[in-house]
This record gives structure tokens, sequence and C-alpha cells, in this order.
């Protein structure tokens, strides 16, 4: 396990250079001059003068090379330079916004699993009955409408027509409601047809027949055989999410005014605020990366049949 781990950790070594390497090359290609938008942002008029104050400054005035090698080596000690519009450190600046967005992505992620185990795990059993058509319609409901969409009619409903539940913002437990399930039903839809697809796969394996000849209950060969091989391929894909859903649910945290590191991100884009997009993008990357090794190793627990030595060798 220790070999499988450290693997995979000396691999995220050229994807973080590839990262950080592409994002410094695109930024660079682009005909923003950071400069500029750093006196733009602070509302100064950028003169001649003061812009070449600045690039001597900012280092811009260095070969590409030297300039990649420093941010490199700034971004490696956490360093992300100072945000062109609030004039506060980056890290700071994140640090602010993302237990927000931790909050929002692991009720999100929560309430997926809550309700896409039971859903995907029944349609499964009943396959062809009533409630597989109707969990059948959920999750092409789920999967067809936009998340931006969603989020404006559960307003309109709960929030401006029932006046159940507010309209935006973060505060108390009824703030999450509504993003977390605007977020969530996409994955149920997702998650409830990965496990009813591997229930159904698992039914017709020959282990299965045996149990049930050997007398063992249905309900034992259902939860603790069935079950559990037919969750590891819902598993990755919830790697997969959770860290997309980690690195800022842009929309839903825009519709919903949510102060989190993805809408923090758009307003980055908006304002040409070079410091936090590289942050950003970097950030992500490594989100996806420990996300990923995490639901790796939760597999292999749950599957015996997933060797360490096999994923080592991968």
């Amino acid at each position: 396990m220790g070999s499988f781990i450290g693997k995979r950790l000396l691999a995220v070594i050229p994807i973080f250079l590839f990262a950080t390497f592409l994002t410094f090359l695109l930024i660079h290609l682009s005909p923003v001059d950071p400069a500029e938008v750093y006196l733009t942002a602070a509302h100064i008029h950028p003169t001649e003068e003061l812009l070449e104050q600045k690039r001597q400054e900012f280092g811009l005035d260095q070969p590409l090379l030297v300039q990649y090698t420093q941010s490199l080596m700034k971004m490696c000690r956490l360093d992300f330079g100072t945000s062109y519009v609030s004039n506060e450190p980056v890290w700071n600046e994140i640090g602010l916004r993302m237990p927000a967005t931790l909050q929002l992505a692991f009720s999100s992620i929560v309430l997926a699993v809550i309700i896409s185990i039971p859903i995907g795990f029944l349609a499964a059993i009943y396959k062809n009955s009533v409630f597989d058509h109707l969990s059948r319609v959920l999750a092409y409901f789920g999967a067809s409408i936009p998340q931006f969409w969603l989020g404006y009619l559960l307003i309109f409903f709960f929030s401006v027509k029932l006046d159940l539940l507010p309209v935006q913002g973060r505060g108390s437990f009824a703030h999450l409601v509504l993003p977390s399930f605007t977020l969530a039903l996409g994955l149920i839809a997702i998650y409830s047809r990965l496990l009813r697809t591997g229930v159904l796969e698992q039914l017709q394996e020959p282990y299965v027949l045996y149990a049930r000849t050997r007398g063992i209950k249905e309900k034992v060969i259902l939860g603790k055989h069935v079950l559990k091989i037919a969750i590891p391929p819902m598993l990755t894909g919830l790697g997969m999410n959770l860290g997309k859903l980690l690195a800022g649910t842009i929309i839903v945290e825009e519709v919903f005014s949510w102060p989190g590191f993805g809408r923090y991100f758009i307003e980055a884009i908006f304002n040409r605020d070079i410091p936090v997009i590289q942050a950003y993008v970097l950030i992500s990357a490594c989100l996806f990366i420990v996300c990923n090794l995490i639901v790796d190793l939760v597999q292999m627990v749950l599957d015996p049949r997933i060797s360490w030595k096999g994923r080592t060798d991968q």
C-alpha cells in the first residue's frame, strides 16, 4: 500500500509541472499586459513610466523561463502572489472562500449518495417495475436539465412562491438546501444508473446462484455481496465529481450568490486577476489528483479482488 501511494504521489509531479507550465504559457500568450491590468484594477492611469515600473516589479522584464521558474518556486511555497483587485495575498483570499465551497461540495455529495444508493439498488432489484421506470425518468430529468435552470426553478417555487427557503447567500442550514440539491440532482442521475447497472451485472454472476443454492438468505446475498461489489464503479464517478465540486461549482455558486471558490474564480476572470487564475488552476489540478487517489484506496479496501500490486504496476 505504501509503495502504491508513493508511486501515485510521484505521478503528481509531472501533472503539476504540466498544469503550471500550461497556465503560465496561456497567460503570456494572451494579449493582456498584467502590469496594465494591475494599474487598471487599482484605478491608476497606466502611463508608460508606471507600466515599465510595474513590469520590473512583477519580473515581467525577465526571460520567460526565468519567470516560470520563479513563479514555480513561489507556488511550491504556497505563495501565489497578491491579488490585483483586493491587493491581499491570494492564499488568504482562497482561505476565506474555500470553507464555503467545501461545505457545499460535501453536502451535495452526501445528499447524492444517500439518495442514489437506495434508488439504484431498488431499481435493479425490481427491474422493469413502476419504481424502475420512475427512477429512469428521474435520471433523464436530472442528467438533462441545466444546473442554472434548475437553480432558478427551485428559487422561484421554494423561495419566491412558497417563501420556505432563502433566495441566496450563505448562513444557516436553510441556505444550503437549494444549492446542494441543485448540484446533487445531476449526480443522483448518474450514480443511480451506475449502481443499477452494477447490481444487475452482479446478479448474473455464478457466485449469486451458488449462494442461493446454499440457502443463504436473499437479503444477505444482496446486501453483503452484490451491493458491496457493485458500488466501486460508482465510487470512481464520485471521485471525479468530488474534485470538480471542490474546485468550485461555478454556475451554482453564481446563481445562489454562494461566496465560494468558483465564484471568486469567475470574478478573477472578469477582472483579469492573473495571480488568482494561476492559483485556481493549480489547486484544481491538485484536488482532482488527491480525490482520485482517495477513491482508488477506498475501492481497493471495498473490493479485495483489486490488488495493491496490480494497481502499483499500472
